[in-house]
């Protein structure tokens, strides 16, 4: 019986990956080092860069010395700040001992996941989802289980929920709006998610990344509806609405024992978020909401210039909901989408992401992305219509 080497990873890493989308980009690099022209539609930055006024206040704190270590949760003001934000915004009524800033949405999400599933539980998953939740729950050493959204829409959420759901599942992922989709749930919608909850007694970690990106109908935050703040963990960040992707600025919201749960992980992983980060973090949330505002409509200007052309070029689309993400068939090109996005790269030089790494759900799909200018978007229109005309 030959010894096993000592010098080896962990077990629970043995199915966690790495992203396909960072492959993706590294392709896209490669290509731009080769002096060729990528239209870059594969991304999920948003269209601005940060605001003057954050990157400004994040100055002023250095030269003010906010160096040093601050509380791992965060700091008092920022938690107050967000515990006004969450009541206004997201109806979602919490003190301060309740939220907990994070380094960005991603760790709140780590944490969540961490918080509550143990080896062998199953998590409820609506799919296509953004992919690193699947190695999430895996990393927990849990299971997912892929809830067509589509399906569950056309024969009820609640129906759908209870056909894929088994006596070990522990929580349910929600994401609204949805990454790649662009699907909004409505309040309907979340309301069977909730009832669903409670009755099986489930927790739900909400990620809510685009909450500010909902171009048709509202956002509805989980938490905020009866009986579900005791058992919903909610996750935020500053990438999206503030254009703060590379600042590593999140948040989550959750009443015990899930909030000890989360300071642990914190504590025990980054010791909290960066100190300057975190009044940088402070100055954007008061950022006038008609700004906010304005930057939606530009991003409803950006999807219906690309949707449309879309449409006109045979890759049939609906117009997303929420988010700044197109997501249509594109079974024209090739029914493979790992294949019709290789496809696209190499003949029409434009970069999406394959639907299929999205979940079984996405196949057939492509992820087009357009936060980016409205002279990007023509380019690849003009591209798309050169190579499928």
């Amino acid at each position: 019986m030959t010894k096993q080497s000592g010098i080896r990873l962990a077990k629970r890493l043995d199915e966690v990956g790495f992203s396909d989308i960072v492959q993706i980009r590294n392709k896209v690099m490669e290509m731009r080092a080769e002096g060729l022209q990528v239209h870059s539609l594969h991304g999920g930055e948003p269209y601005f860069e940060t605001p003057e006024e954050i990157k400004y206040a994040a100055v002023k704190a250095l030269v003010e010395n906010y160096t040093h270590y601050a509380p791992s949760s965060g700091v008092l003001p920022l938690r107050k700040a967000l515990v006004e934000k969450l009541a206004a915004k997201n109806k979602i009524d919490v003190t301060t001992d309740e939220v907990i800033a994070t380094v960005g949405g991603s760790q709140s999400l780590y944490g969540a996941f961490q918080s509550v599933l143990d080896p062998g539980d199953d998590a409820l998953v609506f799919s296509p989802y953004w992919t690193p939740i699947g190695d999430l729950v895996t990393g927990a050493q849990a299971r997912p289980l892929l809830v067509p959204t589509i399906t569950a829409r056309r024969n009820g959420i609640r129906k759908t929920l209870e056909q894929f759901s088994t006596p070990k599942t522990r929580a349910i992922y929600y994401n609204t709006p949805q990454n790649p989709s662009g699907l909004v749930f409505t309040r309907a919608e979340a309301e069977e998610v909730a009832s669903f909850a409670r009755d099986r007694d489930l927790i739900v970690i909400a990620d809510e990344a685009y909450e500010d990106l909902v171009y048709e109908g509202d956002h509805v935050s989980i938490a905020s509806l009866p009986g579900m703040a005791e058992r919903t963990i909610t996750c935020f960040t500053f990438s999206k609405t503030y254009a703060m992707t590379g600042w590593r600025a999140g948040y989550a919201v959750a009443k015990e024992p899930f909030m000890t749960a989360l300071r642990k992980i914190v504590l025990y992983s980054t010791n909290g978020v960066t100190t300057f980060v975190q009044q940088a973090m402070i100055h954007a949330l008061k950022t006038p909401s008609s700004e906010i505002a304005a930057h939606r409509e530009e991003y409803r200007k950006r999807r219906d210039l690309l949707v449309g052309v879309l449409n006109e070029v045979g890759l049939k689309c609906e117009p997303p909901a929420g988010a700044f993400y197109a997501f249509p068939n594109v079974e024209k090109i090739h029914k493979n989408s790992r294949t019709a996005a290789q496809i696209l790269l190499e003949k029409a030089h434009i970069a999406t992401i394959p639907g299929s790494v999205f979940g079984a759900q996405g196949e057939g799909h492509l992820r087009f992305g357009y936060a980016i200018t409205v002279k990007e978007i023509e380019d690849c229109a003009s591209a798309l219509r050169k190579f499928l005309s």
